[in-house]
């Protein structure tokens, strides 16, 4: 399959593997589908409890770029998981904020990630504001050049 490399900067022929090859020391992951490229060695998991268990989630990500989407989710997910605001209705408005159409696993950069982080959290902000009981926004970093990628 044809899946854009983050670490390559351009589309590969990916590799369809399992967890057993990414993931050697986790027996839970063994079965489930990943594709590599084979060129750097990045991989992206796949969309595995669908009718089509082996669609990636998304472009291949590097280390870096796979740690600044989990900053991303860190910071979003506990927004649409408290009820405050859908995920689809968050998703939108973050696509708003960055002019396309939002997904973290489309993310293909460092710089995006940034800022995404920062569309997002002025969204939370936002939501944390108008919410009637105060919530807690110490998760949330106030610089997004502070996302860990290391």
């Amino acid at each position: 399959m044809t899946i854009y490399c983050c670490g390559c900067s351009n589309k590969v022929d990916a590799r369809l593997t399992t967890g057993a090859e990414i993931y050697p020391r986790r027996p839970d992951l063994a079965a489930l589908p990943f594709w590599v490229c084979d060129a750097c060695g990045n991989y992206v998991g796949c969309h595995h409890k669908t009718a089509n268990p082996t669609q990636p989630l998304g472009c291949i990500p590097t280390p870096e770029l796979s740690a600044a989407r989990q900053h991303i989710h860190r910071l979003i997910d506990p927004a649409w998981k408290s009820g405050k605001i859908s995920r689809k209705a968050l998703y939108e408005k973050i696509g708003t904020a960055v002019g396309r159409r939002y997904h973290t696993a489309q993310i293909r950069s460092v710089e995006e990630a940034r800022q995404v982080y920062r569309a997002a959290r002025t969204i939370i902000l936002s939501l944390n504001e108008a919410s009637a009981s105060p919530a807690s926004a110490e998760h949330i970093a106030a610089d997004p050049s502070t996302i860990d990628v290391a």
